[in-house]
């Protein structure tokens, strides 16, 4: 925004705390990474499945485009019932989607990736072996103590993981929920299985796992993840050493040469605070909520929160910003997590039944969904992550036209309209490609046909803020933009820093705008905007020839 930094600690370095600071630093906030663990882990896929909306938060600090380069893309989600394939699914191209709907790459290479970019940055300094063993704060700022070593920030993001209990106990925040008994197993293998390598693969009750599940997600370098749920007593120690492993991968894969490169045994939980901001500091990704993997809804979560999070703490930094602003992170974020945890646990309800009465019915709608096409929609294997709405969020100004009907089916997105994410679109002209990159610099009013963009900016000009106004007839040259928005003449829409559409305004007035605007920052409605609010770095090269 400014040259006048304020500074955020960010506690964790994992692939949310790294997102935190690139996108704080984004914004021009100063940022201490603080992380208790010696060196970065080496070993492991873990989290593998990246959400194409994610990539483009990723692609806003340059390193969205170099994960999906390097991921894998994969485009058919096959579901089977024991040696009866019941159905596949085939991802869409998404439009004018500048990524796939999901790749895949190991998080291991994610976070180099994004170490990457972190060195490049000068406003981000990381620090490992530090472990914030103190935390306090006041009505100005944080202090955060490590050791023999003191930091004070204006604010804190606390990215520590689900193993973050000291830093959730020093915030006095809950962690409630439960933890699966089931194990399961992953082992990560490069093999060459032809005709695998584009397809996640999910078997219910297969005879190489009887009663349970095996899930096959394919990864870059002929290398595919293979889970497998095991009993509560699973020894893997003992399996490896008697040959069993070996026995258990070749059901799986068949007679195919193979290389183990990284197994281990892990198991679910599904928890959540009761706070995501505590005063000055928010939590974010796994330090606030666990989540069952199932639909890849834990990284990718993280990164929502955190890109929820910077934007706000920018504004409250450099001003402009309602005391709600920051209030409206756990307002949004937590309602966001707990649909998560609905999906989630409905999936898991279907993978683990618990009870006779679940049990069958699992049996009952598998049996069913070999020959009965109805049937199939009731078998979950995961609902695969999607954005969050903000529909219901005190930043959103409802629309009647626009209304939010709830969660779309399975594998579709929203109608465009308040609180959902916008579409993305090619757009014209020489500066600028695609309209999720316009959308993140700043707050935007976008005008549709029959209102005088040049008439707004007279409405909003003496507002010093990250603002840009612009008209679809500007930027939306082959009409792709007008046709995912499902634009109508007389509309102004107001767009967030986070991309997500704050309001639809019908025949637009200065008093109508600013008062959106308004909401969305966070201000109680009647209270006259602030001024004097340093512009997006981003933007600041346009600032010549207006707001446009």
């Amino acid at each position: 925004m400014s040259a006048r930094h304020g500074r955020v600690a960010v506690i964790g370095n994992g692939p949310v705390g790294q997102t935190a600071a690139l996108l704080l630093a984004r914004w021009g906030v100063r940022v201490v990474v603080l992380d208790r663990r010696p060196e970065r882990d080496r070993a492991g896929s873990r989290s593998i499945c990246q959400q194409g909306d994610v990539l483009d938060v990723w692609e806003s600090v340059g390193a969205g485009r170099r994960i999906a380069d390097e991921g894998l893309t994969w485009t058919t989600a096959r579901t089977f019932y024991r040696d009866a394939e019941l159905f596949s699914h085939t991802l869409g191209d998404r439009g004018h989607a500048r990524f796939p709907p999901f790749v895949n790459l190991s998080q291991v290479r994610t976070e180099q990736i994004l170490d990457e970019r972190i060195a490049d940055e000068p406003l981000v300094e990381v620090l490992w072996d530090h472990e914030v063993t103190e935390l306090e704060q006041d009505a100005s700022g944080v202090l955060l103590r490590c050791g023999a070593r003191t930091f004070a920030a204006d604010y804190a993001v606390a990215c520590a993981g689900g193993h973050g209990d000291e830093v959730r106990r020093m915030l006095g925040v809950t962690f409630a929920g439960h933890s699966f008994d089931d194990r399961f197993l992953i082992c990560d293998i490069r093999a060459d299985l032809p005709g695998w390598a584009h397809e996640r693969r999910f078997h219910f009750d297969p005879s190489c796992n009887p009663g349970r599940q095996v899930l096959i997600h394919p990864c870059p370098g002929s290398t595919y993840r293979i889970d497998w749920q095991v009993p509560r007593d699973y020894d893997l120690a003992a399996e490896s050493e008697s040959g069993a492993l070996d026995a258990r991968i070749r059901a799986v894969i068949g007679d195919h040469d193979y290389e183990i490169v990284w197994k281990s045994v892990y198991r679910f939980h599904s928890r959540l605070v009761d706070r995501m901001r505590v005063g000055r500091v928010l939590l974010a990704g796994d330090c606030a909520h666990l989540v069952a993997p199932f639909g890849a809804r834990g990284l990718n979560s993280g990164v929502a929160d955190v890109e929820n999070a910077a934007w706000k703490i920018a504004f409250a930094l450099h001003g402009g910003a309602g005391e709600g602003l920051l209030e409206s992170y756990h307002a949004e974020r937590h309602l966001a997590a707990r649909e998560n945890l609905a999906v989630t646990t409905t999936t898991m309800e279907f993978l683990v039944p618990h009870g006779e009465a679940q049990r069958e019915r699992r049996r009952r709608v598998l049996d069913s969904a070999v020959s009965d096409p109805a049937a199939r929609a009731e078998v979950d294997s995961g609902r695969l992550s999607e954005p969050f709405w903000y529909a219901a969020s005190p930043l959103t100004t409802p629309d009647p036209s626009r209304a939010f009907n709830g969660r779309p089916p399975r594998g579709q997105a929203p109608r465009p309209g308040p609180g959902v994410l916008v579409p993305d679109a090619p757009l014209a002209g020489p500066d600028r490609t695609r309209f999720r990159e316009l959308a993140r610099d700043g707050f935007l009013f976008l005008t549709t046909a029959g209102v005088d963009p040049a008439q707004v900016r007279d409405w909003v000009a003496d507002i010093d803020l990250p603002l840009r106004v612009t008209s679809l007839a500007e930027i939306d040259g082959a009409g792709a933009l007008s046709s995912a928005l499902e634009a109508r003449p007389g509309e102004v829409w107001l767009v967030r820093p986070d991309a997500h559409v704050a309001a639809v305004v019908h025949q637009p007035s200065g008093n109508a705008l600013r008062t959106a605007l308004r909401r969305a920052l966070g201000h109680p409605i009647g209270v006259p905007h602030p001024r004097g609010i340093p512009r997006n770095p981003a933007v600041e090269s346009e600032k010549e020839g207006g707001r446009s």
